[in-house]
Formats: structure tokens, C-alpha cells, sequence
């Protein structure tokens, strides 16, 4: 494996490179979640290029940033083992060159729901995978579906754009008890760990009540309200029945829906999803 700092060494690596190549973004502190993402480009791919990059512009709150959680020596040997080629890892002006002064703004998709909760967020996202897509001009990215609504952001801006990168959804990885892997987790507090949960559990009360008949979006968010409430450690910020495809709220899950929820465990904020498929009564990736 081979580790790239900057723009000029990933095009010489990539030049050399055997095609198809793979792409698996992301901001460090790997988990089971982010091998399974290379394990799948692996399989696909002459090339695996993972990025590690902590990207400040996606980042609403600059002490969330400064929280995050990093260990580049523990992330290469994840890198490593898993089958990563190539890892670019630059700073912050290898990504934003000085004088950097564009943002991709994705509308309608990326409004609501994250886009609400954190704006400005996937401005941030947007652009800095534009910027990937272009370094890497990988044929295929691959993307965890915990961020669901981040998968439509990027796709509808590769598809735009008229990046010829395919955006390619993975399944979500859980820990045994259901909690979705994520980098943020690390940041929980043994208690706050143990009320965690608590997501994946109001996503199965509503996908139970759906799959039992109910159609209205309001008893489904109720279910997921009232499971949320019986956990005192859960601060909810908000929980949503959405189409699966423009992610506006719901009156009727009358076609495929999202459910998806952003909690607060202490200053650690989560977000999960379960995905409904009212026509064949099972999920469906993007």
C-alpha cells in the first residue's frame, strides 16, 4: 500500500495504475463499516484509492470538528490489511487550494432532513467529493447507506455534474446490537453507548407497524417518538417518514419511504434509517 499526500502524487500513482479503480471516501477513524466498503470495491475494482480526510467545510459546528476522532497510524494499518491500494491522505491545502472559493450546492434532495438540521453540510460534502471525483476519476465510489440521504446528495451531483464516477450504495454494518457503525460512536460514554440502541429499535417498532398495515406517516413517527421518549439519555432532533427518493415528508407511505432519525447522546449526535418498499413490502437500496 502506498500512502499519497498530494494532488501531484496522486496523479503520478494513478497513472500507473491498473483500471478498473475503486474509490472509498472517507474521514479516518475506520471501522468494520468502511472495510466492507473496500471489500466491495476490492471485488470489483483493479485499484482500491481510499481518502482519509477530515473535511472542515462539512462540519456546521467547528468544535465538532476539532472532536473528531482521529488516529491516521491506527486508519493506514486498517487501510493496509483490508486491501487499500493506494490512500490519499493530504491536507487541508492539497483538497482547498489557496484562493479555494467554489461550493457544489445540491438543492431539493439535500434540503431537508440534514440539510435542515446542519446547513451548510452537504455544501461541504458535495464539494469536497466533486474534488475526489475529479483527482481520482475513479469508475466507481462506493458509500455506506447509514448516510442515506448523503448517497442521493452525491449521486444526484454526479449525475449533474456529468461525473462519469459511479456512486455505488452499500448496506449498513451494525454492531451485534443493532447500533449502526459509525465513527462518531467512539465518541459515547459507556452509558451513552448502552442507551444508543435505542435507534435502531424506534426504526423496527415503525417498520413492524408499516409491515402490520399502517399507512400513515404520523403513527409511524408517534412509534418512533414515543420508543425514543422511553430512553432519557435520547435527545431526538428529529424523526421523519419520507419518499425514499425527493425525502419530503409523508401524509400517506403510499410508495417506497424512508424512515430515518437524528438523536443526541450527550453532545454525540446519531442518525439511522430503515427503508420501505410499500410495493414489495421489503427494503430496497437506492
Amino acid at each position: 500500500m502506498e500512502v499519497v499526500r498530494s494532488r501531484t502524487e496522486l496523479r503520478a500513482a494513478l497513472a500507473r495504475a491498473p483500471r478498473p479503480v475503486g474509490l472509498v471516501p472517507t474521514m479516518g477513524w475506520l471501522h468494520a463499516g468502511h472495510v466492507s466498503l473496500v471489500e466491495r470495491a476490492r471485488s470489483e475494482s483493479g485499484t482500491v484509492v481510499m481518502s482519509i480526510f477530515v473535511n472542515p467545510r462539512q462540519f456546521t459546528d467547528p468544535s465538532d470538528f476539532e472532536r473528531y476522532p482521529r488516529n491516521e497510524a491506527r486508519d493506514l494499518e486498517t487501510a493496509r490489511r483490508s486491501g487499500v491500494d493506494f490512500v490519499f491522505a493530504p491536507p487541508v491545502d492539497e483538497v482547498y487550494v489557496p484562493g479555494f472559493v467554489t461550493t457544489v450546492h445540491v438543492a431539493a434532495v439535500g434540503d431537508p432532513l440534514e440539510g435542515a438540521a446542519r446547513p451548510g453540510h452537504f455544501d461541504g460534502v458535495a464539494t469536497v467529493v466533486a474534488i475526489l471525483f475529479a483527482l481520482v476519476g475513479a469508475e466507481r465510489a462506493y458509500f455506506g447507506l447509514k448516510d442515506y440521504q448523503q448517497v442521493m446528495v452525491i449521486r444526484r451531483m454526479a449525475l449533474d455534474l456529468a461525473l462519469p464516477t459511479e456512486v455505488v450504495p452499500c448496506p449498513t454494518v451494525r454492531e451485534a446490537d443493532g447500533l449502526a457503525m459509525s465513527s462518531r460512536n467512539a465518541r459515547l460514554s459507556p452509558e451513552a453507548r448502552r442507551a444508543a440502541p435505542v435507534l435502531r429499535s424506534a426504526l423496527l417498532v415503525a417498520r413492524e407497524c408499516w409491515a402490520a398495515g399502517e399507512v400513515s406517516a404520523d403513527v409511524l413517527r408517534d412509534e418512533m417518538h414515543r420508543t425514543l421518549a422511553a430512553e432519557p439519555r435520547a435527545a431526538v432532533d428529529y424523526v421523519s417518514v419520507a419518499d425514499a427518493e425527493t425525502l419530503r415528508e409523508l401524509e400517506t407511505v403510499d410508495r417506497p419511504a424512508l424512515l430515518s432519525l437524528a438523536v443526541r447522546f450527550d453532545d454525540v449526535r446519531l442518525i439511522d434509517n430503515e427503508l420501505l418498499d410499500a410495493g414489495t413490502g421489503g427494503s430496497r437500496a437506492v
